[in-house]
This record gives C-alpha cells, sequence and structure tokens, in this order.
C-alpha cells in the first residue's frame, strides 16, 4: 500500500487492470496535475456512498444501471470507475466524455461483479500472514461471526464484514477493510442463489470455515436441504490441504459435509469442548456456563444463541485463544438489530425481526413459551419467504404450532401466514393482517396491558421492527 495524497492507496489501477486483464483508460496530459488518477483509497457501489479518492464500481441490476451514476461518482471524487465494455459505446452513458471532463480513470471488463470479486481476491492476495476464516450456514452466522470475533478480537488484530456484508457484493467490499495491522479476518458468507457461495469462497479463499447448519432457509430458491448442503459445502470449495473445515457434529448432513474434504475436519458441539462444564439457562438474561473452572454470562438468550457461541468458541480454539479471552468475548457480545434483542417498556419485548426460516422461528416459539411469564404471551408472527412450493405447508405448520404455544394472543402478519391463520380457525385470539401495518398497529395498541411480552418474529420485508414503538410506549404507527 502507499499513500493517496493524505489517504492510503489500496491498489493502483496499473496493478487493478493487470489482475483483471481489463482495458485501462487514462489521460496522460494531466496524470502529474491529479494524484488521483495513480490508484484508489476505497470501493463504493453506490455513488451516494462514494469517497473521494475512492474506486466506483457501476453494476448492472434489473432495476437500475450503476453507469447511470459514473458522472455522481467523479463529481463527488471517484478517482475511478469499473466499467462494462458493453457500456463504453454507449452514447447516452458518454463514459469516456465524463472521464476526460472530470479527468478520471475507466477500468473496462466484460462483467463488473466478476470484476468486483476478482478485484476482492487480488487485494487480499497481498496479505500473506492473514489468517482467513470463513463463517456460512443456513442460520446463526451473522451471530457466530460477532461472537467469534468478540472472542478472537480479544488477543488478535481483526476485521470483520459489517452486519450482514455477506452476499456477493457485500463480502467483497468487505474485504477491502483488510489493512496491514491485522492478523485475522472474520467473513460470513450469504447465499441467494446457486454459485453464490463458490464465488465468495473463491474471493475468500478461507484458511478455516465454518458451517453452522444446514436448514430449510432459501429452499424455495434451491429446491430442497440436499441441494441447500451442497450450496453450503461450497465453502470449503477452495481447500488444498491444508485448510480446516469445522461441522456441527449433530447436523442431519454431518457426514455429507464431510466427504471428499480435503484438509482437517473438525466435528464442533457442546460436548466437544472439554473447558465446558456446567450450563444454566437464564431465560430473557441469557445463559451462565463454566468455562475452564469459571463462571461466564452470555448475555444472548435462548438455546439457539448458545449453539452459535459454541460454534464461535469452537473456531477460537483452532486460534488456540486462551481461556480468559473466551470469557471476556462471551460477556460482552451484544445483540445486533432484530437478531433477539430484548427491549423495555410498558411490555417486554423480544424483537427477532431481521430474518425467518422454519427452523429459526419454531426455536424461538419454544424459548418463549419456556418463558415463566406472570403476564400475557403475545405472538406477532410475519411470513416465511423464499419457501418456494413447500410455503403453504411450512405455514400450515406453524399454525399447528401456534395453536399448541403458550401465546395469549396471536397475531400473523403477510399473504403466507394466511394459511396458518388458516388452521388456527381464528381461535385462541388469533388475527390475521394480510400488509396494513398501521391495522396491525391500531389493534395491538388496544390489546397490550402493560407487563405483556411480545415477540416479533418475521421476515425482514415484513418490516415488523415499525411496531416497537407502538408496543414499548404506546405511539401509533403513521
Amino acid at each position: 500500500m502507499t499513500n493517496l495524497g493524505e489517504k492510503q492507496m489500496l491498489m493502483s489501477f496499473s496493478q487493478l487492470s493487470f489482475e483483471l486483464g481489463a482495458s485501462l483508460f487514462t489521460w496522460e496530459g494531466k496524470r502529474e496535475s491529479d494524484p488521483r488518477q495513480g490508484g484508489f483509497s476505497s470501493v463504493s457501489i453506490d455513488s451516494r456512498t462514494v469517497k473521494e479518492g475512492g474506486l466506483f464500481v457501476a453494476l448492472r441490476g434489473t432495476a437500475l444501471d450503476g453507469h447511470c451514476f459514473v458522472d455522481a461518482a467523479f463529481e463527488a471524487g471517484a478517482s475511478g470507475a469499473l466499467v462494462m465494455h458493453s457500456a463504453l459505446n454507449d452514447a447516452k452513458l458518454g463514459l469516456i466524455a465524463l472521464a476526460q471532463k472530470w479527468n478520471r480513470v475507466l477500468i473496462a471488463v466484460e462483467d463488473t461483479l466478476k470484476a468486483l470479486q476478482e478485484a476482492a481476491r487480488a487485494y487480499l492476495r497481498q496479505f500473506k500472514d492473514l489468517l482467513k476464516i470463513g463463517i456460512t450456514g443456513s442460520t446463526g452466522k451473522t451471530t457466530t461471526k460477532e461472537i467469534a470475533a468478540a472472542i478472537i478480537g480479544q488477543e488478535k488484530s481483526l476485521v470483520m464484514n459489517k452486519g450482514n456484508m455477506n452476499s456477493e457484493t457485500g463480502l467483497p467490499l468487505s474485504v477491502f477493510d483488510v489493512r496491514p495491522h491485522h492478523e485475522v479476518c472474520v467473513f460470513e458468507a450469504g447465499m441467494n442463489r446457486k454459485g453464490e457461495i463458490a464465488e465468495l469462497a473463491r474471493v475468500l479463499n478461507p484458511d478455516i470455515a465454518l458451517i453452522t447448519n444446514i436448514g430449510s432457509a432459501h429452499i424455495g430458491i434451491l429446491g430442497s436441504r440436499e441441494a441447500i448442503a451442497e450450496e453450503k459445502k461450497k465453502i470449503f470449495s477452495e481447500f488444498s490441504g491444508n485448510n480446516t473445515a469445522l461441522i456441527p457434529d449433530r447436523d442431519d448432513y454431518r457426514d455429507f459435509l464431510a466427504r471428499d474434504l480435503r484438509g482437517k475436519k473438525v466435528f464442533y458441539g457442546a460436548s466437544s469442548l472439554s473447558p465446558l462444564g456446567a450450563i444454566f439457562d437464564l431465560g430473557l438474561e441469557g445463559t451462565e456456563i463454566e468455562w475452564a473452572g469459571e463462571k461466564v454470562h452470555f448475555p444472548l438468550p435462548g438455546k439457539f444463541n448458545f449453539n452459535n457461541a459454541v460454534a464461535a468458541v469452537s473456531l477460537a480454539q483452532e486460534l488456540q485463544v486462551s481461556a480468559s479471552s473466551v470469557r471476556r468475548g462471551l460477556e460482552s457480545v451484544k445483540p445486533l438489530f432484530g437478531r433477539g434483542e430484548i427491549l423495555y417498556g410498558r411490555v417486554t419485548l423480544i424483537r427477532d425481526c431481521y430474518n425467518s426460516s422454519p427452523e429459526g422461528l419454531m426455536e424461538v416459539l419454544d424459548f418463549c413459551d419456556s418463558l415463566e411469564w406472570q403476564g400475557r404471551k403475545i405472538y406477532v408472527i410475519g411470513s416465511m419467504l423464499e419457501l418456494g412450493e413447500g410455503s403453504r405447508e411450512v405455514h400450515e405448520n406453524l399454525g399447528r404450532r401456534l395453536a399448541s404455544s403458550g401465546a395469549d394472543y396471536i397475531f400473523l402478519y403477510g399473504e403466507e401466514t394466511r394459511s396458518a391463520a388458516e388452521v388456527l380457525n381464528y381461535k385462541k385470539n388469533a388475527y390475521f393482517f394480510t400488509a396494513d401495518m398501521k391495522e396491525l398497529s391500531s389493534l395491538l395498541d388496544c390489546q397490550i396491558r402493560q407487563g405483556d411480552l411480545v415477540l416479533l418474529k418475521g421476515s425482514r420485508s415484513c418490516a415488523l421492527e415499525n411496531l416497537t414503538e407502538i408496543l414499548l410506549e404506546g405511539k401509533n404507527v403513521s
């Protein structure tokens, strides 16, 4: 890395074009007058987030074409733009004229998404001593990543992808946060289409990779749990023999995930952690465990979060992290937005509405049912998405599960939950709403009492977090 003015240059444009086999367009007459033509100090796919000296990657999507925002990116200070060859000859876009106008660089490739991924891969190769950890799975991967980072970060200089920046673009963009002082990177890999995990594994080329579980999230995309297992297993696809795979020891697909694997195999679980002693469920307060003879308060509630902690600790043990660092890391963990948050107001609110899958929903229902509670229990359940042809059956099963639950009131939200409502037959104080958040919030406001326990659980698009204010403070959704 070199300095780019006052900022650190991540890569020169000449190196980037070489790595990508790209066409590089610069304006020789003005190169000395503008040092930004030398390279870039950050990467963005959104012209609104471009920083001075950054590289703007023009992605072509179904709704928007990033090439239409190259002018805005240059105006915001981008030193160059990664564009498609096919866009260079588009007179309406006028990319060459824009680059000349702003005295900026163009790097032309066949596919800017693939180029972004290859650029991240090339950038990461510069850090020979960096230990690279990849995490994937149907559920729990973000929380596992956060816990692992909290533990390993006690002893190592660490970088991870923020939030759920785990997609075909999110992970490559996160790679550009790596700096020379980092010793470890922990990146999660998500999946919204077949082949995506393999692409992300190619970018990261992990030294250690962990799978949390194989569930039915995204089954509507891949068609079966077997296909999901096959896709998730691709996190190991870049293994050369010196890598380590961590596989959940009680998962249905344990043996399949381990089959024909090049490298070390570790089957992890609570029983494989020798320093783990007694485990005490503290309900909403989390879990108290004994680790290497000393008590630790792990604040995230529920058995599912404890399982995430087991995965994270298993990762840390591969790095020989000390017992004291494990304890400090576990105690320091805080819930992310919409992932098992416990909020207090006129009710006690379990806000777990960042995502929802059949397995994750059943786990949180089991947890809520298990809680001893003097007041009423109210479950607000949104649709589960990306379930394909099995969606109706899954939601019917949800209805049967809710019928036997400990809920005093049930509010179902989203068209997919209609089949759950039909199974419930609107008994047990059950209400169904297709898509009217205002109507749902008004009825909740009427029904809520001081001291109720309320669960919010649904897929991201349901946006159930919009009910937070009314539930905690009694302010209606406008």
